[in-house]
Order: C-alpha cells, then sequence, then structure tokens
C-alpha cells in the first residue's frame, strides 16, 4: 500500500475529521500524505457527496473509497433494527484479484474500527466465505457473480447498504458483469439514501449514464496522468523474428540481476512453452492464465509478491486489478492485438510513483499491433538492437514439459472434484503451486472398424 513521496501530494490525511481508530489505521499503513486521487476525492466524500473518478489503477483510489467509507459508518451509526447479516457498505469489483486487494487494503484501514469486512469470490472456498458472511458482516466485498449468488439465497440482503462503491467499472463492461451490476444496485436502497463512489479507468459515455443513473448526482473527479503510459516507464522494443524470441528471452533475463519480472503472452499453449523455456534454463517461474484453480491462483500471486518467484508468466488475466509491489520489469512476448491492453500490462510496473520497464517484442506475428499501440499511447516506442550477444544459445532440448497431472488439476478448477495424482513423465515436471498446464486439446484415438463390420458412426 506503500505509496512513492514523489507521487504524493501535500495534503495529509490528519487534516481530514477521521475518528481515533482510523487514523489509527493510517498509521498502520504508514499513510501520511494523500495520492491526487485521494485529494481530490476525500473532501467531496467526506462531505456526503457521491464521486465518480477517473483514475489510473496503482494511484491509492482503493484507499481513497475505503476510507470515505469507514467515515460515513463511523460517524452515521447503522439503524438499531439492522441484522448483522444486512452489510453496511458494498464494494464491487471486477477480478477476484483486485477484490482481494481491496480486502487486503480494508484489513490495515479497518483494523481498529471494530467493523467487519468481508470478501466474496468465485472459483474457492464457497462455504466458508457462506459462513463468514453469516457471522456477520459491516462491509462486503465481492466481485457480482459470487455477490448474487449469496443474496439469491437470502445469506444477506442489501436493504442497510449506506454506502456502495464499483471500481473498475469500464473492465465490469468488458468482462459482461454489467447485468449483475444493474441487478444489485436496484436491491440496494435508492440513490438518495446511500452514498455512492465509482472509479474507472476511464469516465466514457457507458460509464458516465451508468453513474447517473444509479448515483445521486455524482461529482467527476479526474486525475490523469502526463502521458496515457505511467509516466515513469521506459520503453522499449525490439524486432524479432518468432524463433528468435525465447533465445532473446533468455538473453535479456541473463542481463537483469535481482528484477522482479512479469512476462506477457497472449495464449495458454504459448505461456506453457515460456515457461518450459525458462524453468529449463535455470529461472524459477510461475504461470497465470484464465484456468487456474483460484486457490492455487492466490498462492503464486503470494510466492511472486514475496521474491520466491522471480518471474511470473500470464495472460492478459493478471493486467488488469494486479497490486504487486515491486514490479520491476514487465515483457511483453507478445504483442497485445488491444492498444489499451498494452497501457494496463505495462501498468504492473512503476506503481504508485516508483520506476520501471516496459519490453516488448515486436515479432512476425504480433507487429501489426505496434501502429495502433503508438497511435493510442500518442508516442513512438524507442526500438533497440537485436545483437547476436543479446541472443542466447538455447538448447531446444531444454524446455520443461507440463506433467500430466497439472493438466488434470486445471480441469478441475472449480473445486469440486477430486484432483488425479501426477503420473511420472520424462521430463522434469512442473510443481503442483508453481504452474498452470497446457491447453492442448487431447486427441481421442479412434477405433479401426472390426473386419467385415461397418464403421462405427
Amino acid at each position: 500500500m506503500a505509496m512513492s513521496e514523489k507521487h504524493l501530494t501535500k495534503t495529509r490525511f490528519d487534516q481530514f475529521p477521521f475518528s481515533d481508530a482510523i487514523m489509527a489505521g493510517l498509521r498502520d499503513a504508514r499513510f501520511e500524505y494523500c495520492t491526487p486521487i485521494q485529494a481530490l476525492t476525500l473532501p467531496i466524500a467526506l462531505d456526503g457527496r457521491d464521486v465518480a473518478g477517473q483514475a489510473q489503477t496503482g494511484t491509492g483510489k482503493t484507499a481513497a473509497f475505503l476510507l470515505a467509507t469507514l467515515h460515513v459508518l463511523d460517524q452515521e451509526p447503522a439503524e438499531l433494527s439492522r441484522k448483522a447479516t444486512q452489510p453496511r457498505s458494498l464494494m464491487l469489483a471486477p477480478t477476484r484479484e483486485l477484490a482481494v486487494q481491496i480486502y487486503n487494503d480494508a484489513q490495515v484501514l479497518a483494523a481498529h474500527t471494530g467493523l467487519k469486512v468481508r470478501v466474496v469470490y468465485g472459483g474457492t472456498g464457497y462455504d466458508t466465505q457462506r459462513k463468514a458472511l453469516e457471522d456477520g458482516v459491516d462491509i462486503l466485498i465481492g466481485t457480482p457473480g459470487r455477490t448474487i449468488d449469496y443474496f439469491k439465497q437470502h445469506v444477506f440482503d442489501l436493504r442497510a447498504i449506506q454506502t456502495l462503491v464499483l471500481d473498475e467499472a469500464d473492465r465490469m463492461f468488458d468482462l459482461g458483469f454489467i447485468k449483475d451490476i444493474r441487478y444489485l444496485l436496484r436491491r440496494c436502497p435508492q440513490p438518495t439514501d446511500r452514498q455512492g463512489m465509482l472509479f474507472s479507468a476511464t469516465l466514457s459515455y457507458r460509464v458516465t449514464e451508468l453513474a447517473y443513473e444509479h448515483m445521486n448526482n455524482p461529482q467527476k473527479v479526474v486525475v490523469e496522468a502526463e502521458q496515457i503510459t505511467a509516466d515513469r516507464v521506459r520503453e522499449t522494443a525490439y524486432m524479432v523474428a518468432n524463433d528468435e524470441k525465447i533465445p532473446l528471452l533468455i538473453g535479456l533475463m541473463r542481463r537483469l540481476e535481482e528484477a522482479r519480472i512479469i512476462v506477457f503472452i497472449n495464449t495458454k499453449r504459448e505461456a506453457d512453452k515460456v515457461w518450459g523455456f525458462l524453468e529449463g534454463n535455470n529461472y524459477q517461474a510461475a504461470i497465470l492464465s484464465g484456468d487456474v484453480p483460484q486457490k492455487k491462483r492466490l498462492s503464486l500471486l503470494r510466492r511472486f509478491s514475496s521474491g520466491e518467484v522471480s518471474v511470473l508468466v500470464a495472460t492478459d488475466v493478471a493486467a488488469r486489478g494486479l497490486h504487486i509491489e515491486g514490479v520491476s520489469h514487465v515483457i511483453n512476448y507478445d504483442l497485445p492485438e488491444d492498444a489499451e491492453d498494452y497501457v494496463h500490462r505495462i501498468g504492473r510496473t512503476a506503481r504508485a510513483g516508483a520506476e520501471g520497464d516496459a519490453i516488448s517484442f515486436v515479432c512476425e506475428t504480433y507487429a501489426f499491433s505496434l501502429p495502433d499501440i503508438e497511435h493510442y499511447i500518442g508516442h513512438k516506442i524507442p526500438v533497440g538492437p537485436v545483437s547476436i550477444e543479446l541472443l542466447a544459445e538455447i538448447d531446444p532440448k531444454s524446455r520443461v514439459r507440463i506433467g500430466k497431472g497439472d493438466r488434470l488439476q486445471r480441469r478441475d478448477a472449480g473445486g469440486r472434484s477430486k484432483q488425479r495424482a501426477a503420473q511420472p513423465t520424462s521430463k522434469r515436471t512442473a510443481t503442483s503451486e508453481g504452474t498452470a498446464a497446457s491447453d492442448r486439446p487431447r486427441r481421442r484415438r479412434r477405433r479401426k472398424p472390426k473386419s467385415g463390420g461397418a464403421a462405427p458412426a
């Protein structure tokens, strides 16, 4: 949660009328000065007005809406008739990772308030999350699907909501959650009877329309960087043939000491290949893609965040909603086909005012994306030379293969059926914690028809 000093304003948190309990949480988080989005949002929100904020990830908006919510719940006690299973605040996030991040930040800032903070998300912990809600909830943080699931089972209701937060609203549209969002908003008190806060990377027409439909005349707050890409990201591109991408990646890795790196790939199949060559050339790596079970996903992120694993190979499932301290390099092994995804990817480094490097491979397959990306970000990406010294000599046999057992585990992403034990393979296999599995389709062997009989239909 810590912010770089370069990223802060002169506005101090102790200038606001926070209670002693909230100030204790701020001290635990070592927050003293506000970021720009916090300095602009808090005066409006603490005055009881609704806010529609535009800010990139990593700018401190999570703390802004958490502190505003804690203040409202502190200053406006719940009705005496309120039940323990009626949350006072609802915070909706588009991804599991973002919901967990908000929850972790809330645990620190709300530690001294006595409020019960709960988080719900799909993929794991169904009964555990349900029991936590039944034990009582003040602040409910969740993804739309799991939240609606428990709501329809009457585990909680939304009639006592005092504050409502929508985080990364633009991403809610992208992921097709907007019908779910509207379903939940309509079951909360009227906009005039609660406070609303919406945050988005862009306040597009559809996001603004959502804000004015379900909020009480929200005041718009916009924090824009000097450039659409993070100010302190050093960008470099390499023009490279497809068969040179692995040698270039390993060659760059050998020059990056004590780096924490996210390598972005467009497909799961290629991600398996890249992970295999990293592991086979003495780089311990984790792999994160859409069908990794949630429990394993969180374990991978913890290992990467703690530095136990220094390289994370990821598809775009990891491009939004992740806040990991100290990512020094983002490598676009594949250029994204959507220019906006480029901005989100490289935004994983240079978080909260720090510095970082973004390296992009412009290969034969995805070179067509470069003009669109440069048009979108408003500047050319400097191109570096691919020298012979930069290309590592790689033994094609050094690739580590994903084990059969990992593929079986990945098919069980919901965690409801029993996982089968991994079968031994001729190559070294992926560890159960550190990898996801290949997405290669299984080929069924066709039976030969018995002689004299008809072929099966």
